[in-house]
């Protein structure tokens, strides 16, 4: 592997030159080769949902639902659907993790 990462470092300049002089040309792989390491194809789009803001728990669950009825509307993917859920889930875990504290400082002033 490292023979292979030397040959590629010893002559990657001279074959992006021959890369870039081959788009110029009109080769249209080429030109594909370089536009894709330039400006990389997105893997997802951006979204736009109607969520609350997730300050509590009733708050997630209702994102949870709206989100849940993109998807079934076909707004969202399933995947898409499922990325979502995973950044309401984070907030989840943040809230619980604020309450859980406010909890323990709560109860450490009464002790």
């Amino acid at each position: 592997m490292l023979a292979l990462d030397a040959i590629g470092a010893d002559n990657a300049y001279e074959v992006m030159r021959a890369v870039v002089g081959a788009a110029r040309a009109g080769d249209m792989r080429a030109a594909e080769i370089l536009l894709s390491r330039l400006w990389p194809q997105r893997k997802g789009r951006p979204v736009a949902l109607d969520l609350p803001a997730l300050n509590t728990a009733a708050d997630v669950s209702a994102a949870l639902a709206a989100t849940a009825a993109a998807m079934a509307e076909g707004t969202l993917s399933p995947e898409e659907a499922g990325a979502v859920a995973a950044v309401i889930e984070a907030q989840r875990r943040a809230i619980e993790t604020l309450n859980l504290e406010a909890r323990i400082a709560a109860l450490e002033a009464q002790g």
